[in-house]
């Protein structure tokens, strides 16, 4: 690999031990995949997606101290991904214990410590980082030096942004350094589609189920999607975000997708169309005789495959503004419809910090309290990573939180239907 003065110089220790060890593992990182030189980050925040003081994960926190002491703290100041534990979400004593003394006893400690390393402020806690109320959305073509798989894909898809799909400590030693290595989702070749997705489904199919569908096709391929004009249009206003949000969430998740085009939509496809494709892209066409194959082979989890749901989690990734009011609206119009005050199952929706304060001060939030919903900021997979929660039935709408967890799938409309009529 080849590196500039100024690299060289990192990596001989010209700025001491710890940031030639920063630099040795991303020049290591960057020739395992065959990079060829490093390149600038050059976006204004960074996102870590290691966010959670798991017990286990004490050679984590011992690496973030000696950065910490070196004074190799981040370049940049960052978000990272949602807190692990709500005390306003549903637990019983003998779960919340596991929680507190078992699985998350050093999250105070990690928190201090994300803080000395360049943590942008308290409510910086998401997966949706890019949302306007958190202030961390790169522009098009910044290079990051990102980890969470939801906000890769966004932010390399929606924005127009640079970033592999690194993994976790690495985000964090790019923003250290400055640099990451040159590869992949970073190059012009990298960002070609090796897959036509023909979409020609009879109605505008469930984003969380698309983007599965497509994820466990096209696994780590970057996907040229058409036929999705006609539902979308070729405008990203906000309830289009939300949906590709969503969508690119099951791709990264249900496969390994890191980057995807919609025809006539994304900003890439808009400026490049049809050129993005490389030479000899193989087709998948998705119908709705498709989807619902997909759908009907996820395996269920639960002990008892007919138990009724015990909880609920709709926002995985967090909910954006737009998500919140008109779930609030959907609840409201299906309590009235079945005679219910409140929702039948405990239901969770969550959501970025800055944006529960924003909606908090709206006239939404009192009507989303009187549904009986709860509204937190919870990470809701490493809320199903406790074992006694594992084992409970537990429904959503993220098919990230059913591929990781327990949970079962449900659409967006089924999960209304019983969240205020009732039925397994």
């Amino acid at each position: 690999m080849y590196l500039t003065d100024e690299q060289q110089a990192i990596l001989n220790g010209a700025k001491g031990e710890t940031m030639a060890k920063v630099m040795k593992t991303l020049v290591m990182y960057g020739e395992t995949f065959g990079a060829d030189k490093m390149v600038p980050v050059t976006s204004e925040y960074n996102h870590l997606v290691t966010s959670f003081g798991l017990k286990m994960m004490k050679p984590v926190f011992d690496l973030m101290q000696q950065l910490i002491d070196a004074g190799a703290v981040s370049a940049q100041q960052f978000s990272v991904d949602p807190r692990p534990v709500d005390p306003k979400v549903p637990a019983n004593f003998i779960q919340k214990l596991v929680f507190n003394k078992i699985m998350y006893p050093t999250q105070g400690m990690y928190e201090e410590q994300l803080e000395k390393l360049g943590l942008m402020n308290e409510d910086a806690f998401t997966c949706a980082s890019y949302l306007d109320q958190v202030g961390n959305k790169p522009k098009k073509g910044d290079i990051l030096s990102w980890a969470e798989s939801s906000a890769v894909v966004y932010a390399n898809s929606v924005l127009g942004a640079r970033c592999n799909r690194n993994s976790g400590i690495m985000d964090i030693m790019g923003s250290i350094a400055g640099f990451v290595p040159s590869f992949g989702l970073l190059t012009d070749e990298g960002r070609k589609a090796t897959w036509i997705v023909q979409v020609k489904t009879t109605q505008k199919p469930e984003a969380q189920l698309l983007g599965s569908a497509i994820g466990m096709k096209v696994m780590e391929d970057v996907p040229f999607i058409t036929g999705m004009e006609r539902w979308l249009g070729t405008e990203l206003d906000e309830n289009n975000t939300a949906y590709l949000k969503d969508f690119g969430a099951a791709t990264a998740s249900n496969g390994a997708v890191g980057l995807y085009h919609i025809e006539n939509l994304t900003p890439e496809a808009k400026e490049l169309g049809a050129s993005l494709v490389a030479p000899g892209a193989r087709v998948y066409v998705i119908d709705d005789a498709e989807l619902e194959r997909v759908k009907a082979e996820y395996p269920v989890m639960w002990k008892n495959p007919d138990a009724m749901p015990k909880l609920c989690f709709v926002g995985c990734p967090h909910m954006s503004m737009q998500q919140l009011k008109d779930w609030t609206d959907a609840v409201e119009r299906g309590l009235k419809e079945s005679g219910n005050r409140k929702v039948l199952i405990p239901t969770v929706f969550t959501t970025a910090p800055g944006v529960k304060k924003e909606f908090e001060a709206t006239a939404y939030a009192a009507r989303l309290e009187a549904t009986g919903v709860i509204l937190s900021s919870i990470c809701p997979l490493m809320y199903m990573n406790n074992p006694l929660c594992k084992s409970m039935p537990v429904m959503t709408s993220s098919n990230k939180l059913r591929t990781y967890t327990t949970a079962r799938y449900y659409t967006e409309r089924e999960i209304l239907e019983k969240i205020t009529k009732g039925g397994n």
